[in-house]
């Protein structure tokens, strides 16, 4: 089991280092051709938008993303502002391919009902794509990470996000509303901040100790989140993906809080992102 965790999260790794190194870029992993068809994953996300580009055989082409508040606890709630964004990376990533992009899909937290998988759609195709799907979050980074069996925890900006496997199909999906923006309550109400102040203070790599001593119970809540779905028995291996997580021991502690090893691939943040493409 061990040797099948790090299997997956090495072969995930070589493609986003690939993504990092091209994301927000001037050019794209190689040249593209207007014969080829791509593939666009879009993840509208609590603290920011991303744009994935991948080509037929879900190699990275190209990527690019905006901070924003114009969602929160992963459901749109600035429609004007997610299709301006949208847009800008619409017409960023084109002339940097020099092809158009016609097709995208898109992605919601489970449980959020048809609602809010058609105002992710009309985001998508107000700024100039057809939708071709909009799927699950924690369902598309299982897909990235090639996972047939096991868990996989999406903790982003708004919510953790957690989808078991075995023998290839998923047989459980669960969402609730804790993620990174609750991390920066817990910062703004513990310093009397306001949530601009909390938010910068938390992206501060050189505050990172005394950040995380903070919001430490909110990892081991969001552990415990994933032991509740799992009934205290989580599906290895245990995968944990999403931006909220870039912290050096967040790993340790949410393993320990939930009583299994867990692992995360480098640049978690773009995961789902790039398993959201896969589904164009």
């Amino acid at each position: 089991m061990i040797a099948e965790k790090q299997d997956l999260v090495t072969a995930a790794n070589q493609k986003l280092g690939q993504f990092a190194q091209v994301v927000n870029g001037d050019q794209a992993t190689r040249p593209v051709t207007d014969q080829e068809t791509l593939k666009v994953g879009v993840d509208l996300g609590t603290s920011s938008i991303v744009m994935v580009v991948l080509d037929h055989d879900n190699n990275v082409l190209y990527g690019n993303f905006e901070y924003d508040h114009a969602v929160r606890d992963g459901l749109v709630v600035n429609f004007m502002d997610s299709v301006r964004i949208l847009m800008r990376l619409k017409q960023q990533a084109e002339e940097i391919l020099g092809v158009s992009l016609t097709t995208a899909s898109g992605a919601i937290p489970p449980g959020t009902g048809e609602g809010s998988a058609k105002i992710v759609a009309n985001v998508i195709e107000s700024a100039g794509f057809t939708c071709s799907a909009v799927v699950d979050e924690p369902t598309a980074a299982a897909k990235f990470l090639r996972l047939t069996d096991g868990t996989v925890v999406d903790i982003g900006g708004g919510t953790t996000g957690i989808s078991i496997l075995k023998d290839d199909q998923l047989t459980y999906v669960t969402d609730e509303a804790t993620g990174g923006s609750h991390m920066t309550m817990v910062l703004a109400g513990h310093n009397h901040w306001d949530m601009a102040q909390a938010e910068a203070f938390k992206r501060d790599t050189t505050k990172e100790l005394e950040v995380f001593a903070t919001i430490r119970p909110v990892v081991e809540k969001m552990a415990a989140i994933t032991r509740s779905a799992t009934q205290g028995e989580p599906q290895e291996p245990v995968i944990v993906v999403g931006g909220a997580i870039n912290f050096k021991d967040f790993i340790k502690t949410f393993s320990q809080a939930l009583g299994t090893p867990a692992s995360k691939p480098d640049f978690p943040q773009f995961v789902t992102p790039i398993g959201i493409a896969m589904y164009d």
